[in-house]
């Protein structure tokens, strides 16, 4: 399994949001951002590949972009930035999201 997945449920559906389009970038050291993985949500609206899964992680800076302008208007784009500071755990970053509402979490 990837180090970083993601999953994103539709909050006003109640449901899994499959077919979201999600980028992970890397903050490089010169401050610009470095794409490492694209993928789409499933039908339980999970990536669970982002990264192969012998990518070593860096300590650093990273996001995950969220293309969720065919789901709002209002929220075309959903940046979730974070710091990795030991490489050697995993990260989970659920996205839930409404047409006018998101938040999330680390989990697990």
């Amino acid at each position: 399994m990837s180090p970083i997945t993601t999953h994103v449920l539709d909050s006003a559906a109640g449901r899994p949001a499959d077919g979201v389009s999600v980028t992970l970038e890397y903050r490089d050291p010169s401050g610009g951002w470095v794409a490492l993985g694209r993928g789409r949500t499933d039908i339980d609206g999970r990536i669970r590949d982002l990264l192969p899964d012998d990518h070593v992680l860096q300590p650093g800076l990273y996001q995950l972009l969220f293309d969720t302008s065919a789901r709002s208007g209002f929220f075309p784009e959903v940046v979730l930035r974070f710091r990795v500071e030991d490489p050697h755990q995993h990260f989970h970053l659920p996205l839930l999201f409404s047409p006018f509402a998101f938040t999330t979490y680390r989990g697990s």
